[in-house]
């Protein structure tokens, strides 16, 4: 039976993360580690390949030179993102914050006085805090490979509190499906960041984010209350989100 399109990209996906971790991969781990067929796998790195993300050699595959300049490219366009992000919280702000690399990056960026963060992203402990904001961590299962808290422990301890604002990364966004989230172990903890708080909520997507759909949903079109996206964000999608509502914030 053929795949269908999610089970391909989310495969191809964690294909690269993979050379990108890794380096040079042979075709035969990754097809003991995705448990499908060298061919299989020799597609999924064809495809990478023609998409500039990756370059192939003879039995493996590594990251290419174009791929590692839209890395640093991406990878600025969420800083900036973080940065602008920051810039919103005020002091004595209360905010929650999930496990988005590009959510986490804000920490490094608050100037505001006697600022609380909540949050379920274990790796925050390593993230500069200049504003010395005092860190909550909710607690629960610990998921090594992303530093992600979950669990009900985690989902009880949220009941528990209640924050100004909320800033949650995602998977992906578009204006006919909403935000997801492909972890599903995080899929009711983003859901109830949404809920938890007395202002306003932000979610951080990059471009590239906009249109992705894969994952389950963590917040219906008709919630989002704000986005904020870089300048490369797709125009008709940054339209269609104004249409019903939503505050799209483009950062340069």
């Amino acid at each position: 039976m053929k795949a269908s399109r999610s089970i391909v990209n989310s495969r191809r996906e964690k294909i690269l993360e993979t050379v990108r971790s890794e380096g040079d991969v042979a075709v035969i781990k990754l097809a003991e580690q995705f448990q499908v067929s060298p061919l299989t796998i020799r597609r999924d790195l064809q495809y990478l390949e023609e998409h500039k993300l990756l370059e192939r050699f003879y039995g493996g595959a590594r990251t290419g030179v174009a791929e590692g300049s839209r890395q640093n490219s991406r990878e600025l366009r969420k800083e900036k993102i973080a940065r602008y992000a920051a810039g919103l919280v005020e002091d004595g702000d209360s905010i929650l914050i999930n496990t988005s690399s590009t959510a986490i990056a804000m920490v490094k960026y608050i100037r505001s006085k006697n600022v609380t963060i909540i949050t379920n992203n274990g790796n925050i402990i390593n993230e500069k805090n200049p504003s010395q904001a005092t860190i909550i961590l909710l607690g629960g299962e610990l998921r090594y490979r992303k530093g992600a808290m979950v669990g009900d422990f985690a989902k009880n301890n949220l009941t528990q509190v209640t924050a100004k604002k909320s800033f949650i990364g995602c998977t992906g966004i578009s204006p006919d499906t909403g935000m997801t989230t492909e972890m599903v172990s995080e899929v009711n903890l983003n859901q109830m960041m949404f809920q938890r708080i007395t202002g306003a909520s932000y979610i951080l997507a990059d471009s590239s984010k906009f249109g992705e759909r894969m994952g389950s949903v963590s917040c219906p079109p008709e919630k989002i209350e704000n986005i904020i996206t870089d300048s490369d964000a797709p125009a008709e999608l940054v339209r269609q989100f104004r249409e019903i509502g939503t505050w799209v914030y483009q950062v340069d």
